[in-house]
């Protein structure tokens, strides 16, 4: 993707401010005395037409008067004034604006139109990009660039912060300082009117000087470029994010059928948030002064394949401040094997009641201490331990301090520090910092690093899983279910019966009890006699909410004449309670005997923002007690599934208890992944309840289910995140009869990419990187396999090797700017596979697939000499052209007309 705006707003080499001023307190004097005092390299070139010179520098009146063309513009005039503004700047070839001016939203132009409006179409006239309005600006130190009206100070460092509020934004500065917390980049978004998240998350993914990226998130509005940019970024180094809005009354908008359960206001909008950011594979924070803490222990820790933390303690209490506050966050401190417990026996005092956190007593010395190391380490007891240290008159806490970093280096798992106490123990703290061990001064603030870290690998595995468009662990009848919501569509119906919920249920796999309509009771009990006795009796009534409510839910009928009575009470009580419903019928069902059966709610609920949601949780009368779901974004597979099970109250209930066995966890994970491929198949789907599930150890049973369509048109990009599109893969063969297939590139394909990489010739690979690239960084290559579908495209031909493992034989990838109809593509063969037609095959997958998306124009720079892959553009029908760089050639091909076969 192509980042020239940024470079203008983040690398500029000459700006202009507009509006600056000689006046004190205005932000176009503190702008332009920050420009200066940072020490910026560049022009800087202030206009004001009615001074001459502001801060010591020679002013412009106009921006036409300007001597060159400034790469940024930093605006400070009046909100009336900007959209003038922006038309001169976009004559002059000025590609970014920075705009403090706020409340453009709601300020109205002198047509009527909010000033925002106006602006931004101006701006996309002239392909110039915004930041603000409402801004506190930009910060590069290691360009010495402060677009600020802030009086803080900014350090260089490591870490990128972004942040949709300018009074955060200072706070962070203010707190950051004295610290000694440097920022490669500090960034307002203020409004967002044009550049938000999405785009400066992309910059930061790809900068070399940013090592992890921090968030202040109040709201998202573009859904499609945040989660892509998220997603990238949080692949390639931590992302860090505190979400403002945690109030529970602020809940999901929507509309929900009075047949369902209210699942819109069972779930916030923060419960949404919070999966969509786990699932970006971003750490979420609480609170301000967790956020840099948080990266700095996620940025040194080691990679952990478990969640094994073993604790270590000189005194009792410190460890159970540390187990309460792992508690509280939602871990259960892990119990050491016996083999472990029988080798530190041989060290600690006979005392100790072989449990951890480990208390090694108050009297502890540095070799207890070093021992105590080595035997966990040794025995592989640990993912990460935490060493906890109380002062005391009986030991040094210095040498401690030295033993336990010299026993850091042959330590391979995770090492936190916790000298308990303040200026006491400031030195050895100290150390531990020089020495690059994470260290804290309580047990809480030790204990939540620990979780830091290994919330930091949940999310990243979880952001690795790319589910299949069609899981291969079943079969569904998609076509029978399309029939069903084709019916009801066309006879102007959005609620399908229980019965048709129940069938589409079954056309997936999933086990239902099978309902039986009747019209009254008399017909009710004739259907009874007809399924067998006892049964379960509801009625049907759209006016109806909670059927439970009115006594319409009756169980273990035994007798006809017991259908028939309850039906009939059940009519009484619903005109005596609610005189205006209407009674539609019943509905009938065996009665389903697993007295150790959980029950469970599987729901889905449409955000406006991010989409369908899979909901999970408690079920029967529970559900609207307790209100605590989780919440989980489709596409999912087996992984993905058990990971929201895993974060649901109900959790607990699946484990054995009171003679009970387990339910059947693999049985309700398939649930939820059938769930999630049935939204994919049916986009109709806009509500749906399971309620109850029954789970036990013999699987699962749907009892009661309803689905509610949407008769409007199908937004294809409905999902925030699209599941790999197994529908696009293609067999083919090549000249020499190898078989091959061609598809979408995968994270799994990271190794056989290195390894096709490897076998490309020098000139292959300058022809491709327009360099010599002799190994591509960690980094990149997750940027190459690691892609989003939705916003972009790389087909890999791929076959099994001479070694039976797959290798690539070649790769086709294009990249389209949001709301843009031109992609730009590269191409590359593996260099002893040319002449075999891989690349016209890849290439004919790539332009198809392009038109199919809407691209209207496909473009490419290939060097000058590399023939080949010119004559094959050609071949393609590609116009040639001349690039900016010398030695490069455009070549673009509109995929309007017919393409030659």
């Amino acid at each position: 993707m192509s980042f020239h705006f940024l470079q203008s707003l983040f690398n500029p080499q000459s700006i202009a401010v507009i509006g600056a001023s000689a006046r004190p307190q205005r932000i176009g004097n503190v702008l332009m005395r920050n420009l200066l005092a940072g020490g910026f390299g560049g022009v800087i070139m202030p206009v004001n037409p009615k001074r001459d010179a502001v801060a010591g520098v020679l002013t412009y009146p106009t921006v036409a008067a300007l001597p060159q063309t400034p790469d940024l513009a930093i605006i400070c005039t009046p909100a009336a004034t900007i959209p003038a503004l922006i038309d001169d700047l976009g004559r002059r070839g000025t590609r970014a604006a920075i705009i403090m001016a706020g409340y453009l939203s709601t300020t109205l132009s002198a047509d009527g139109r909010p000033l925002g409006e106006v602006i931004l179409e101006a701006a996309r006239r002239h392909g110039v990009r915004l930041l603000g309005g409402s801004t506190l600006g930009i910060v590069v130190p290691k360009s010495g660039i402060n677009a600020t009206f802030s009086q803080m100070r900014v350090q260089p460092g490591k870490l990128g912060f972004v942040s949709q509020s300018d009074a955060v934004g200072t706070m962070v500065l203010d707190w950051a300082l004295p610290k000694k917390v440097g920022f490669s980049h500090f960034v307002s978004l203020g409004d967002a009117l044009d550049i938000g998240f999405g785009e400066v998350l992309d910059f930061l993914a790809s900068d070399p000087d940013t090592q992890a990226i921090l968030l202040y998130i109040e709201s998202i509005r573009d859904r499609r470029s945040f989660m892509a940019a998220a997603r990238a970024a949080a692949r390639n180094k931590p992302v860090v994010a505190i979400k403002a809005g945690r109030a529970p009354h602020q809940r999901l908008l929507g509309i929900s059928d009075p047949l369902f359960l209210d699942l819109p206001n069972l779930i916030s909008s923060d419960d949404v948030f919070d999966a969509v950011l786990r699932r970006a594979g971003i750490l979420r924070v609480e609170h301000l002064d967790e956020l840099f803490g948080a990266v700095e222990t996620v940025v040194r820790s080691r990679p952990m394949s478990g969640s094994r933390l073993v604790a270590i303690s000189n005194g009792g209490g410190g460890g159970i401040m540390a187990e309460d506050s792992l508690y509280l966050g939602g871990y259960a401190m892990p119990a050491l094997s016996e083999q472990t417990v029988a080798r530190l026996r041989r060290i600690l005092p006979p005392s100790w009641d072989g449990c951890n956190p480990i208390d090694i007593r108050v009297d502890a010395s540095a070799e207890r201490y070093a021992a105590v190391l080595k035997a966990l380490c040794e025995e592989n007891a640990a993912n990460a331990i935490l060493v906890m240290h109380t002062p005391n008159a009986l030991t040094d806490s210095r040498d401690i301090a030295e033993t336990v970093i010299k026993a850091a280096k042959s330590i391979t798992c995770n090492l936190l520090t916790c000298w308990i106490g303040d200026e006491s123990v400031a030195a050895e703290r100290m150390r531990f910092v020089d020495a690059g061990i994470p260290t804290f001064s309580t047990p809480g603030h030790g204990a939540r690093a620990f979780l830091h870290i290994d919330n930091h690998r949940l999310a990243r595995e979880l952001l690795m899983q790319v589910p299949p468009s069609i899981p291969s662990s079943f079969s569904p009848d998609v076509a029978g279910a399309r029939r069903i919501v084709s019916v009801a569509l066309g006879e102007g119906r959005t609620q399908l019966t229980e019965a048709e919920s129940k069938a589409i249920f079954s056309a997936y796999g999933i086990p239902v009890v099978p309902t039986h309509p009747a019209a009254d009771p008399q017909q009710a009990a004739q259907v009874a006699q007809r399924i067998g006795l006892p049964v379960a009796l509801t009625v049907m009534s759209r006016d109806l909410r909670r059927k439970w409510d009115i006594g319409g839910v009756a169980l273990n009928l035994e007798t006809a004449e017991a259908v028939e009575a309850a039906a009939r009470g059940m009519i009484e009580r619903a005109r005596l309670m609610c005189p205006e419903v209407t009674i539609g019928g019943f509905n009938v069902q065996v009665m389903v005997p697993r007295g150790q059966a959980r029950q469970l709610i599987v729901g889905v609920a449409s955000d406006p923002l991010f989409g369908p949601l899979i909901i999970f949780g408690e079920g029967g009368r529970a559900v609207e007690v307790y209100r605590d779901m989780s919440v989980g974004l489709p596409p999912l597979n087996m992984p993905l599934a058990h990971d929201l099970i895993g974060r649901s109250r109900a959790a607990a209930l699946l484990e054995s208890h009171h003679g009970y066995p387990a339910a059947d966890r693999e049985a309700i994970a398939l649930v939820l992944t059938k769930i999630s491929q049935l939204l994919i198949d049916l986009p109709q789907i806009v509500e749906l309840d399971i309620n109850p599930l029954f789970a036990d150890h013999l699987g699962v049973t749907v009892v009661d289910a309803h689905i509610r369509l949407s008769a409007a048109p199908i937004d294809p990009y409905r999902l925030a995140i699209q599941p790999y599109p197994q529908a696009l893969e293609a067999a083919a063969t090549l000249r020499n009869g190898r078989p091959v297939l061609f598809r979408p590139i995968r994270p799994e394909d990271e190794a056989a990419h290195y390894a096709f990489l490897s076998q490309m010739s020098e000139q292959d690979l300058v022809y491709r990187f327009f360099h010599y690239v002799k190994e591509l960084p960690r980094r990149d290559m997750a940027r190459l396999t690691q892609i989003d579908y939705d916003r972009e495209m790389a087909f890999i031909a791929c076959a099994t090797g001479a070694d039976g493992k797959p290798e690539t034989l070649g790769v086709v990838r294009a990249v389209a700017a949001p709301d843009s109809h031109v992609a730009e593509f590269a191409i590359i063969i593996r260099s002893d596979l040319k002449g075999q037609g891989l690349g016209s095959g890849l290439l004919r997958k790539m332009i198809d697939y392009s038109a199919a998306r809407g691209i209207r124009t496909f473009t490419g720079d290939v060097m000058y000499d590399n023939q080949p892959m010119l004559n094959l553009l050609k071949a393609f029908g590609f116009s040639f052209g001349r690039a900016e760089e010398a030695g490069i050639v455009r070549c673009t091909l509109d995929l309007q007309p017919v393409l030659p076969g």
